[in-house]
């Protein structure tokens, strides 16, 4: 829940900076919570870039106060090895190689790897070892890119 009121709140301003927020992390802690920004953009992302947003986003964050606690805001860039959560992350990468976790067992197992071989509009079908599997998006715990390296 916080995560889609936080996206509705931040996704307008990091959009208006020229950036893409690709993913919103938040861990509540004792003393502090930590509130992660995953910005991209098709020429990369500076450290200048985390800076920008960093600076645009504290500023909707302390009017808003979406979040009750204290906590520590971080701009970061996703990286290669980046998360992927919606079916829109995936369509982009589609092709490339991938980890997935599922929240619950599909054919005996949790964890997969393989080629993202194709994407829908709810599920995802890899490229494995062991042949084609397809894994519904909604039920899917953790996605990454496994970079080529």
């Amino acid at each position: 829940m916080l995560r889609e009121q936080l996206g509705e709140l931040l996704g307008p301003v990091v959009a208006n900076l020229g950036y893409e927020l690709w993913e919103i992390e938040y861990a509540p802690r004792a003393g502090g919570g930590l509130l992660r920004l995953y910005i991209d953009s098709p020429d990369g992302i500076s450290v200048d870039d985390c800076e920008k947003v960093s600076r645009a986003v504290s500023n909707v964050l302390d009017e808003a106060d979406p979040i009750p606690n204290e906590y520590t805001l971080e701009v970061s860039s996703p990286g290669l090895d980046r998360v992927l959560r919606t079916q829109a992350h995936f369509a982009r990468f589609a092709g490339e190689r991938v980890k997935v976790e599922m929240i619950q067992q599909i054919n005996g197992r949790k964890r997969f790897q393989g080629r993202l071989h194709k994407v829908g509009e709810s599920e995802i079908t890899l490229a494995t070892d062991g042949g084609e599997v397809s894994l519904p998006i909604e039920d899917i715990h953790r996605a990454r890119l496994i970079p080529d390296v």
